[in-house]
Formats: C-alpha cells, structure tokens, sequence
C-alpha cells in the first residue's frame, strides 16, 4: 500500500499541539499527538515533586545564601516580578558538601514567604528522570497527559516561558551537563531556577547561568551542627572541635559519623580515637546503608565512587583515577601541579593505561577532576597547586590494593625528590614541599623504609635546616631517627645519618660541646661499621673538628682539619666535595685562631678550585667567596670586604633571588662592612631594611631575624645614639632569652652588647656589673678557656678600670694576657688586644713612660703580625702618638699623628671615623706644642666635615664644638699666643 496520499482524497495536514480527539482522514504533515484530559488542572499556588527531607541537625550558612539570594533574588513580589533578570543559580561542590541543603533552605524559605505561584523539586540525576518530572509537571498544570515524555517536558517549558506566574524550578543532582540540553528552563522575569550538581564544567555558566560554589562548613557551623545532633546526649560532644576538623568539616561525614556514635554511645573523643587508628578502614567508621541518617543515598565511602567514574570517562579517559590515586597520598591543602606531570607521574599512567601519555594529558587529567569537584586547581598562570579534601584521600587509599598502594606511594616520593629545587629561591614552595613530604611519610609509613629510608625524607629536614628552622629541623630528624631505628637497624647508615643532622643541629641551637660529644658518639659508631675510609666517617670527622673550633678550640679543630684532608685526598681526590669542604673549614680555622691573612690566601685557592670543579654559580663556590671577603675584612681591608661582599650579593640576587637566606646573610654582611669601612648611619640604615625582609620572610623569632636586630642595634649606637643602642638591645635580650634560652651564645651576646652599650650612653659601673654577672655564666656555660669568656674578662676590665679603678683593671688585664697567651697564643689578635688595653690602662692608672715602652713593642708585633696598613697595627700608633704627647711630648705627638693621618686618608679615606679622629688628635697636639690659631683651624674644618657626615646630635659633633670652643678661649686669654 502507498503512503501517498490518494488524488482527490482528503488531505489533514496538521502543523502544531491540538486539544481533544484527532481523526485521520489522510496523510498528517508533521508530528500528531492524540491526548485526554486524564486529571483536573492544578491551581496555583502549587508545589511539585517530593523534596528531601531537611537534615535533622541542619546548619544555616549565610555566605551561600547570600550568594545564592545575590543570584536568584528575594524579596518583593511585585519588584520580582517586573525584574528582568536572568535568575539561574548552579549550586556546585564536592559530594558531601550539603549542595541539596543549601538548596532546599532557600526554596522553602522562598516558598513561606509566598514569592512563586509554582514550586518544583526535580530530582535530576539522569536526562530520562528530567524529561519524565517535567512531563508529570506540564500534565499537571495543563490537563493533558501526552504519551510522549519528550514532548510533555517541551510543554512545560513552553508553559514556563509563557506564564505571568512567578516560579521556581529546582533541578535536584544533575549528573552530567549534556542531560540539560534542551532542558534548561527558560529566562523569563518571573522565573527562577536552581541547579545542584557536583560538576563545574563550562556548560553550567553563561546565558544568564552563576555558578555558586559551596565549600565544607566553617569550623563553627562544624561545631554547632555536631552539638545540634548530639543535643539529646551532650555528654558525647567532648571533643567535637577536634573530630570536626579532623573529618575535614564536611556535612556528610559529620551527619553519618554523628549517627555511629549515638548508636555506639561513643563521644566525639572515643571516635576520634578510633578514627585515628590506621589499621580500621573508612567503611567501619560509618554506619551501614540502611543506618544512614537523614536518607542519606551513600556511605562517605561510597560516595564518591560515581565522580570517580565520571571523571575517569572524561578524555583523555582512565588516567583522572590515577592521578587521584597520587593526590591522596599528598597534602590535602596544596599539592604542586609539577606533580602531576612529573615523569615518574606520567609513566605511572602509561603503566595503568597501556596508553603513551605525557604532561599534556595528565593536566588535562587534572581539569577532568576539578569539573567534578574531586580535586581545586588552583587558577593562574604561574605555579598552580591541587587541593583535595582529606574525606577523599582516604577513601581512595583505602580502595587501593597493597601492590598499588606501594607503587602509587613511591611513585609520589620519586616526584617530589625529582621536582625538588637543588637551590631554594622559593621558602614557599620549600614549605609546601615539605608539607607534602610529611603527608606522604603520614599515609606510606614503612613503605618509605625499604632497604633505605626515600631521600625525600632527608631533603625535607635539610630544607628546614637551609631555611634556618634549627628548632623544627631538630624535631624533625629526631622523629625521623625513631622511625629509622624502627624499619632499618640502628648500624643502618640512614640511621647513623639522622644522628648526624641531630649533632649538627644541637651546635647550630647554640650547644656546640653537646654537638661535639654527639659526633665523637657517632665518629666511634662509624669506624666500627663503616671503616676509616668511607666517605660518610670521614664526613663525621670534618664534622666534629668544625663544632670542636665552635666550642672554643680552634687550635685543636685546626689540626684534626689538617688530619682530616691528608685523608681525604688519598681516599677521595682533591676535587671530591668532603676534601673541598675540608679545606673550607680549616681556612676558616686558620682565621679564627689568629691568621686571618693566612686564611685569605687558603680561601683564594680554594676559590680557584670551587670555581674549576664546581663552577660560579654553585652554593659551595658562592660561599667561598663569602668567606673570603669575610676574612678581607679582618685582616684589615673592610673596604675591600664592602667591595667584595657588594659583588657577591649582585650574584646572589640573580642565582638565588632576593629572599633566599644565603641573599639575605649577604646584605647582612655587606651592611656590617660598610659600617667597617666607616658609614656607621649607612650600616644601621641598612640593617633597618634588611630587618623588614627577614621580618617579612623568616618572622620575627628566627634567629637571622635576631641577629639582624642585634646588628641593627650596634651600629645605631656607633652611629651617635648609644641610649638608643640600649633600648633595643634590651628588648632584643627580652626576645633572645624568650626563644633560644638564656644559656644561648646568642643571648649571652646580646647581653655582652647591651653591657657595653650602657657603659658607652655614661653608666660605666652599670656595665662593670652587668660583665661581672655575665663573666659568672659565660664560665658555667663554656668553661674558662673558650675566647667568648676571655672576652668577657677583657671587657669587665674594661669597665672597671672606666668606672675609676684603673689599678684594677691593669691587674685584671695582666692576668688575662697570661691566660690569652696560654690558650691563644701570643701573637693571636685577640692576645694583641688584651696588650693594647693593658697598655692604655697603664698610661691611665699614671704611668705613661710604661705605657709607651708597652705600646712600642706592641707596635712592633703588630706590624710583624698584621703588616702595617691593617686596622689594630693603625690604632695602635694611634695610641702610641697620644700617649708620647701625656707623656710630655707634643710636638712628637703632633709628628706622629701627621704621619698616622697620611696613612690613614690612603687606607681608610677622608671621612672615616677613624681618619676624623686622628684629625682631631693632630689638632690637639698642635695646639699643645705652641700653635693654638692652628688648632683652631683644623678643629674648624673638622667640625664642618663632622657636621656633613653626622647627624646633629651626634657626640663627635658635640665633642668637636667643645673642643674647639676651649682653644678659641684660651687663644682669647693671651693674645700674644
């Protein structure tokens, strides 16, 4: 039979919706539909679909609904219904998050308050269950009942989009973007439409759609939901804070975990107990399906598994498992997205997928997750970062199986060690970093410990080593001794090294006896299971010889480095780190016990070498050069230290980047040189800009952060205001004491520079009492032969002899010169100095011939010693000059300083204090041979270069205007001079 019509028969042709019965008398053009009025039309006000009921506990949160009111709107009727927005809110977040809540508050709210006509919940998990609720709903409001469930659902937009009813649409669980398509509601000015969907892909914004994120509870809302559903028994809230945030805050597990303990009779803190066992899976800490309170449709553990598929469907499909399986052995508040795409990453999905994959595809992976709000990358261009609830982790841990437990585990370890900087230019990514570590150490556990403890794990605590975190670094590698002990052996050498960074790290908290007993300790364990010869015995050597010079035996720690690099060069070679290393601390040494020209010319060697083997940029050659210009300073060019330390810092700045320690201890250096050099009020200006860095990246109690204020507070006192030196340094002991202990070299330093400052703002007798007190402690701490107490001695005698008891000072200096000789040596710098104060005193306490015959071979040494541009070599004819003219000599005085004072304007320059100084001196003795009018004027040029160079205040200003005002009186007096 034909299916064209027949001629001259009938034709129907019928084009659009009809009410009633259809007779067919030929061909119908287009779709038909037969229907019957099945059921009366509904009257509005009218609410459709069944709505979950509210959470028995339910916790109002008002940065949603704002959100969500700022969106779809509330409040008047007539203005809502002249309103011409486009009112479509996307209420998306992590399963679990209390989406279907937020939602069903602000319907019923909007409901009660009588703002729509027509209210329907949709429960939208498919496109099939859309389609047949919409058709129910266009049956309902028109009478018609349409066979066909697509057409039914076009009705009812159609009906939506026509009406003046005020309406709200509510479309419950959306699954999958695409299910929507044809299906959105329309915009219309009385109309409003609110989706619940745990997706965030692009399809749900534009046209008029915002989406509206909703995170877990706040901690408070945690609590008080917690104490809502434990209202009946409030004896189980004990500990809610705690369980609260350490189920993450999320609704869901809050609800169900609230449900087990009221049917256990378990508090907050007998939960959280179990829920910290590592050996109970996540399945029996939640009740059972059919226990779920609040008709909840999962478990927390279960709930999550559909957004695992979905993601994992998503192209580049079967790898977003993978890569969650990654992050939940991470840390949950930022994993970096370097991670992800990191080889041993991408060949672990080549392993899972069979599939050649690379970084493109694994970041694509990521988006996959984010879109179904597993995981938030974080937006931008730069360093991103992955977030993942806690809740999520587990689950996904649990779900593993052993074998891939493991090979996830160390897949996550090699990435971490791999995209480890070697040089941290980054202390936030060092942080986050070592966030990472301790989570995957926190989920691996003994996985990290097969046959050898992962390297991670020690880049972790070096990291918080170089980032100056002694406290934590020392916490960290105790710990993780215990947990080496526990999966090695004690005679492990991972084991043996965590006892080496805890040595190091007791001398780096100021115990450098406890650090030299403890690698003595660990030197014996070495030997014995390593041998003399293996580079890890020998490293313990250099080790226990460096903190031996730390502990006040430079001499003896001199000699064990000397030792040390004869073995170290037949073992390893002379290009081999230790060796180089080695010869690093023993040019320090040579400084330190009295050579510091000597340890100039083994720093240039050994720079030559780093620079060869290494190359200029690497930390280990960047610190030599840092040495170097150190010991340029001390042996007497602190010019030339500026110079160098300048250049380093340029270099720093480009290879480390400005907040690095090692950048920041360069400006540190720099600052003190310049001061050095001759620019107190440049260095404390300095110092003040450095503080606000180290305050800014380090905070206020790290201890470069303490030593800067200590800096800071020295060269304000040597820049004119010694009160204010005072000042700062008591607070600075305040905060020292607070944070390092009393017993710390760095508190014990601070109050030796306090002391001192109070004798120098005019209280010498408080500052004789203040090194008495200290003189006690420094003796009980470190013994009566380590410099620091020899100094302390030498500057008791100081201000003894300043606060009137010269005599005594002389005996006491006498007796220290005996005990600097014996333990330094007699041409150590700190022996010369003890040599230069006794002489002083000597010429103070009324005998200046004595004085000078002291000063004269003093001199002598010290241009054998020191040669004779260096500082003390200069100061020390200074001396000599001023005590010839007491000694009734002026006019050799004045010669003597003429002398100094060439010298002086060559080595040190015009405007250095010192070079001021010896201005001042010459014009003295001028005027004391004979020639008053010429004191005169020479105080008057220096008295203007003082006030170019000095602040107003400053004591050389005052001095000079005094001085200068006795000559032009005695000149007044007799006029014939």
């Amino acid at each position: 039979m034909s299916d064209r019509p027949v001629h001259g028969a009938t034709v129907n042709y019928v084009a659009a919706d009809t009410g009633g019965d259809v007779a067919q008398s030929g061909a119908i053009h287009s779709d038909a539909h037969t229907y019957s009025r099945s059921r009366p039309v509904v009257s509005l006000p009218h609410r459709a679909g069944v709505p979950p009921q509210q959470a028995t506990a339910f916790q109002h949160r008002p940065r949603t609904t704002q959100l969500l009111e700022q969106v779809l709107g509330r409040g008047d009727a007539a203005v809502l219904a002249g309103s011409s927005w486009v009112r479509t809110g996307v209420v998306s977040g992590l399963g679990g998050v209390g989406k279907t809540q937020v939602a069903l508050d602000y319907a019923e709210r909007v409901w009660r308050g009588g703002e729509v006509g027509l209210w329907a919940w949709i429960t939208a998990g498919s496109r099939e269950a859309i389609v047949s609720s919409y058709a129910r709903l266009a049956s309902d409001l028109t009478g018609i009942e349409d066979p066909d469930p697509e057409h039914g659902a076009r009705r009812l937009l159609a009906w939506l989009a026509a009406t003046a009813e005020r309406w709200l649409v509510v479309l419950d669980d959306v699954q999958n973007p695409a299910d929507l398509r044809g299906l959105w509601p329309p915009a219309t000015p009385t109309g409003r439409v609110v989706v619940t969907t745990r997706r965030r892909d692009a399809a749900l914004r534009g046209n008029g759609r915002h989406l509206i994120g909703v995170d877990t509870f706040t901690p408070a809302e945690a609590e008080a939901y917690l104490h809502a559903a434990l209202a009946d028994q409030p004896a189980l809230r004990d500990g809610a804070v705690k369980l609260a945030a350490e189920l993450g805050h999320l609704p869901l597990a809050l609800a169900q975990a609230g449900a087990y303990m009221l049917d256990r009779d378990l508090s907050c803190t007998d939960y959280l107990a179990r829920w910290t066992d590592r050996r109970r899976n996540l399945e029996s800490l939640f009740p059972e399906f059919d226990e779920l309170p609040d008709e909840h449709r999962a478990t927390v553990a279960a709930t999550w598994s559909l957004s695992v598929e979905q993601a994992n469907q998503l192209e580049p499909a079967g790898i977003a498992a993978t890569l969650l399986e990654v992050a939940s052995m991470l840390d949950p508040n930022g994993i970096p997205s370097d991670v992800f795409t990191a080889p041993p990453i991408t060949d672990l999905l080549v392993q899972s997928t069979g599939r050649k994959l690379g970084a493109e595809q694994a970041r694509d992976g990521l988006r996959c997750l984010h879109r179904l709000n597993l995981i938030t990358v974080t937006p931008g261009t730069g360093q991103r970062t992955v977030r993942v609830h806690a809740l999520v982790q587990r689950t996904t841990r649990d779900a593993l199986p052993a074998e891939r437990f493991v090979t996830v585990a160390r897949a996550a370890a090699d990435t971490l060690q791999r995209i480890w900087p070697e040089i941290e230019r980054d202390a936030a990514l060092g942080q986050v970093l070592r966030a990472n570590t301790d989570a995957l150490a926190d989920a691996a556990g003994e996985h990290l410990w097969e046959r050898y403890g992962h390297e991670v794990l020690f880049l972790a605590g070096n990291s918080l080593r170089g980032a100056g975190l002694v406290a934590e670094a020392k916490d960290y590698f105790r710990r993780l001794h215990i947990t080496a002990t526990q999966h090695l052996h004690p005679d492990h050498p991972d084991t043996l090294t965590t006892l080496g960074n805890l040595a190091a790290l007791r001398g780096e908290a100021g115990d450098p006896a406890g650090a030299v007993a403890a690698f003595e300790e660990l030197l014996a364990d070495r030997l014995r299971v390593l041998g003399p010869d293996h580079p890890d015995t020998l490293g313990t050597r250099n080790n226990l010889a460096r903190w031996r010079g730390e502990s006040g035996d430079p001499a003896g720690a001199a000699s064990a480095f000397e030792k040390l690099l004869a073995d170290t060069s037949r073992v390893l070679g002379r290009d081999h780190p230790i060796t180089l290393t080695a010869r690093n601390n023993l040019a320090a040494l040579r400084g330190e016990a009295g050579d510091p020209a000597g340890a100039v010319a083994a720093f240039e060697e050994l720079l030559a070498d780093r620079l060869r083997v290494l190359g200029p940029d690497h930390p280990d050659t960047l610190g030599t050069r840092n040495n170097l210009a150190r010991w340029r300073g001390e042996s007497g060019d602190p010019a030339g230290a500026a110079s160098a330390f300048e250049k380093l810092l340029a270099d720093r700045l480009r290879v480390l980047g400005p907040d690095h320690p090692d950048t920041l201890g360069t400006r540190n250096n720099l600052a003190f040189w310049r001061g050095e050099s001759g620019d107190p009020a440049g260095a404390a200006s300095a110092f003040e800009k450095l503080l606000a860095d180290r305050l800014r990246v380090l905070g206020p109690d790290h201890p470069d952060t303490l030593g800067t204020r200590n800096n800071l507070a020295r060269w304000q006192g040597d820049a004119g205001d010694p009160a204010g030196a005072v000042s700062a340094f008591e607070k600075l002991l305040t905060d020292t004491s607070r944070v390092l202990g009393r017993d710390h070299p760095s508190t014990l330093t601070t109050r030796g520079n306090l002391a001192r400052w109070r004798g120098e703002s005019g209280d010498p007798a408080g500052a004789a009492a203040a090194f008495e007190e200290l003189l006690a402690d420094r003796l009980r701490v470190l013994g009566p032969d380590h410099p620091d107490t020899l100094a302390t001695r030498g500057n008791l005698a100081r201000w003894r002899g300043e606060s009137g008891d010269p005599a005594g000072a002389v005996s006491a200096f006498e007796k220290l010169l005996t005990d600097t000789s014996r333990v330094l040596g007699r041409d150590h710098p700190n022996t010369l100095t003890t040599r230069n104060n006794l002489a002083a005193l000597r010429g103070k306490a009324g005998d200046p011939a004595g004085a000078v015959a002291a000063f004269e071979e003093l001199l002598a040494d010290r241009l054998r010693v020191l040669g004779p541009d260096h500082l003390d070599t200069l100061t020390t004819r200074n001396n000599l000059a001023a005590l010839r003219g007491k000694a009734g000599d002026p006019a050799g005085a004045a010669a003597a300083f003429e002398e100094l004072l060439a010298d002086r304007l060559r080595v040190l320059g015009p405007d250095h204090p010192s070079t001021l100084a010896t201005r001042g001196n010459l014009a003295r003795w001028r005027g004391e041979s004979g020639d008053p009018a010429g004191a005169i004027a020479a105080f008057e040029e220096l008295l203007a270069d003082r006030l170019r160079l000095l602040s107003p205040g400053h004591p050389d200003i005052l001095t000079t205007h005094d001085v200068l005002a006795y000559w032009r009186d005695l000149s007044f007096e007799d006029p014939s001079s």
